[in-house]
C-alpha cells in the first residue's frame, strides 16, 4: 500500500468505529485546508486562499455526509472515543502550510488534494480487505467509492489548472524560464560560500548539498527529457531556502504529470532528495546567520 506511510494497526471492529474514523479524517482535512487558506489570505494571495477555502468546504461537506450516514444507521453522530488506535496519516500538505505563496499554484494545490484523496481511497480499500464483518466491508467499500469520486473531480480540475498555467507560462517573458539543471547549479553556487564559512558539522552537510546539486545538474543536462516542458515560471531566487523550495516543488510537479514509470521514478527520487535538503536548510541555515 505505497500511498500510505503505514498500514492501520488492526481491523475496524464496528460501524461506529468506522464512522468515527471517517469523521476524524474529514475533519482533519477540512481544518488543515482552512489553516492554509488563512495563511494565503494573510500573505496577500486571495486566489489561492479561495481555492483552499473551497477544498476545506468540500471536506466539511464530506464530513456532514458521514455524520448523516452515522445518524441514519446508528442513531447518533460519530463518536471519536470509538477509535481504538492512532490513525495512519492520510493527509499531507506537502509543505503548502509553510511554502511561500509565490511557490504555490492552483495546479500544485489541486495535485496535493488529489494525492490526499488517493491516500484516503487506499486506506478504505485496506479497511475493506481486512474487515471481519460484511457490513463493515460494505461500508468501507462505499467510503472508498466516495473517495474515488472525489479523486475524479479533482483530477479534472487539476487538468484545467495545468492548461491554464501552461498558457500563462507560454505567454510570459521567456527570459524568466530557467531549466532545472540551471536552478541546481545556482543553488550549489549559493551554498558553496556558506559551506566554506560554516563550522565543521554544518560545513560537511552543506558541502554534501553542493556536490549533490552539481550532480543533479549534470544528470539533468544529460537527460533533458526529465525536465523538458516544465520550466520555472519565475526568475531563480537568490535565497537558498527559497530556491531549494522551488526545486522541490518543480520535481513534485513533473512527477505528478509523468506519463511513464521511468520519469515518475526519477522525479520521485529527485523530489525526495530535494525535500530532505529543504528540511535541513529551513531548520539549520538560519542558525548560521546568527
Amino acid at each position: 500500500m505505497p500511498l500510505l506511510k503505514q498500514e492501520p494497526p488492526g481491523p475496524v471492529k464496528s460501524l461506529a468505529e468506522l464512522f468515527a474514523i471517517a469523521a476524524a479524517m474529514e475533519q482533519e482535512a477540512a481544518t488543515r485546508y482552512a489553516e492554509i487558506a488563512a495563511r494565503m489570505r494573510k500573505e496577500g494571495d486571495p486566489a489561492l486562499a479561495e481555492l483552499f477555502e473551497r477544498l476545506s468546504a468540500d471536506e466539511r461537506g464530506h464530513l456532514n455526509s458521514v455524520v448523516h450516514w452515522s445518524q441514519s444507521t446508528k442513531g447518533q453522530a460519530p463518536d471519536p472515543v470509538r477509535i481504538r488506535w492512532e490513525l495512519p496519516e492520510t493527509f499531507d500538505d506537502e509543505g503548502a502550510a509553510t511554502a511561500h505563496p509565490r511557490l504555490l499554484s492552483a495546479y500544485r494545490a489541486l495535485s496535493m488534494a488529489v494525492r490526499n484523496e488517493e491516500r484516503a481511497f487506499s486506506f478504505w480499500t485496506y479497511v475493506a480487505a481486512h474487515a471481519e464483518a460484511p457490513e463493515i466491508r460494505e461500508a468501507a467499500e462505499a467510503m472508498a467509492h466516495e473517495e474515488l469520486g472525489h479523486v475524479s473531480i479533482l483530477r479534472r480540475e487539476r487538468r484545467r489548472a495545468f492548461h491554464a498555467e501552461r498558457h500563462r507560462t507560454d505567454e510570459g517573458d521567456p527570459k524568466d524560464a530557467t531549466s532545472l539543471a540551471a536552478l541546481e547549479r545556482h543553488l550549489a553556487d549559493l551554498l558553496e560560500p556558506l559551506a566554506s564559512a560554516a563550522p565543521a558539522p554544518e560545513r560537511i552537510r552543506l558541502e554534501g548539498f553542493v556536490e549533490e546539486a552539481r550532480r543533479h545538474a549534470r544528470e539533468l543536462d544529460l537527460n533533458p527529457a526529465t525536465s523538458g516542458g516544465v520550466e520555472a515560471r519565475h526568475k531563480s531566487p537568490n535565497d537558498p531556502v527559497a530556491l531549494a523550495e522551488l526545486l522541490a516543488e518543480r520535481y513534485l510537479e513533473i512527477g505528478d504529470m509523468a506519463d511513464d514509470e521511468a520519469t515518475l521514478g526519477r522525479m520521485q527520487s529527485l523530489a525526495g532528495n530535494a525535500i530532505s535538503r529543504l528540511a535541513w536548510l529551513r531548520d539549520d541555515l538560519p542558525e548560521l546567520h546568527r
